[in-house]
């Protein structure tokens, strides 16, 4: 199991002479009501100054070259994030047999895991309305030695090189959508503008919520980063998937341990309108800033342990099978 590559202690960040608006606050924490998600982090700087900015230039201003060579790569691929369509559009018959052409060009590319799920107006950010209503989301794992490294440079790099495998990945699924006939944009950036990638890859049926805020797959645990492409292309749609990781995530304490921020919480909070995991803002990102990506959570989750998930997954729905089966038999 991995354990924090001698993490530096936690410490404040130098960059604000007054503390900004609270990243909880603006992130929708404690609110019952369902609303959109408003940009508090990573984002454009095309959408205006935020509360969290000049962190997140801080963040920006400690970056390896290793890192900085991994972002030019990424942006060098997005700059084809969206381009010309085919005049001949190419009729879809059956969505499913086009879904599985879709899935099988992805992994072509590289892709790990691939689902496919509607875009909703809640899994875009409250500036958004994207003209697509499909979203085909995808999974890169990252090489578990180097992730191994968390927080250091070494893993930072990473990190950094698969966000460049990504966004390669999603900019080549959308050229081929669009030589069909069909509109497609990339979203292949930890910084991404329009649309929430985490909540997508979830009703894709790529993982679920744990507990460190990340997404958790039977494939590779949270040792991955995403990528979409949202497309007018008919295609049939994923479902959800219970790999019974709550199961786990609501008695184990591995993230909750080894975060030195304390930003983990072991109960589940209203976040606009859903009560879900939620990892403290004003806690993790800083830490997360000051060690250039920090990580330390999702690796040293279980689940993210090579080979690990399926059997771990079997098992805990096995356990929940007994116990439902049990309580049905005392009744």
């Amino acid at each position: 199991m991995v354990k924090p590559h001698h993490p530096p202690p936690y410490r404040a960040v130098p960059v604000y002479p007054v503390q900004p608006r609270s990243g909880n606050e603006i992130n929708g924490l404690g609110l019952r009501d369902k609303v959109r998600a408003r940009h508090v982090f990573h984002t454009n700087p095309a959408y205006g100054p935020h509360s969290w900015l000049l962190l997140n230039r801080f963040f920006t201003s400690l970056s390896t070259w290793a890192t900085v060579t991994g972002r030019i790569r990424v942006v060098w691929w997005m700059r084809r994030a969206v381009g010309p369509v085919a005049k001949l559009k190419r009729a879809v018959t059956d969505p499913g047999a086009m879904a599985a052409e879709v899935k099988e060009r992805a992994k072509g590319f590289g892709a790990g895991v691939v689902g496919i799920t509607r875009l909703t107006e809640m899994a875009q950010y409250e500036h958004s309305n994207l003209p697509y209503h499909t979203a085909i989301c995808i999974g890169i794992p990252m090489d578990r030695v180097e992730m191994s490294e968390v927080p250091q440079p070494r893993s930072a790099a990473e990190v950094m090189k698969v966000y460049g495998d990504v966004a390669r990945n999603v900019v080549l699924l959308a050229e081929w959508i669009r030589a069909q006939g069909w509109q497609a944009k990339a979203y292949g950036d930890s910084q991404s503008t329009d649309i929430l990638q985490i909540p997508l890859a979830i009703e894709a049926g790529l993982g679920t919520l744990g507990k460190h805020g990340s997404m958790i797959g039977k494939e590779y645990g949270s040792n991955y980063r995403l990528g979409t492409v949202v497309t007018d292309m008919p295609l049939a749609l994923d479902a959800p998937v219970d790999i019974g990781v709550d199961d786990l995530c609501a008695t184990c304490r591995r993230c909750t341990i080894d975060c030195p921020a304390d930003a983990i919480s072991d109960a589940r909070q209203w976040v606009r309108g859903e009560e879900k995991w939620y990892v403290d803002f004003d806690k993790c990102v800083p830490y997360f800033s000051i060690t250039g990506g920090c990580a330390i959570c999702i690796e040293v989750c279980p689940w993210s342990e090579e080979g690990r998930g399926e059997m771990l997954s079997q098992q805990l729905l096995k356990k929940r099978g007994a116990r439902t089966r049990q309580a049905v038999a005392a009744e």
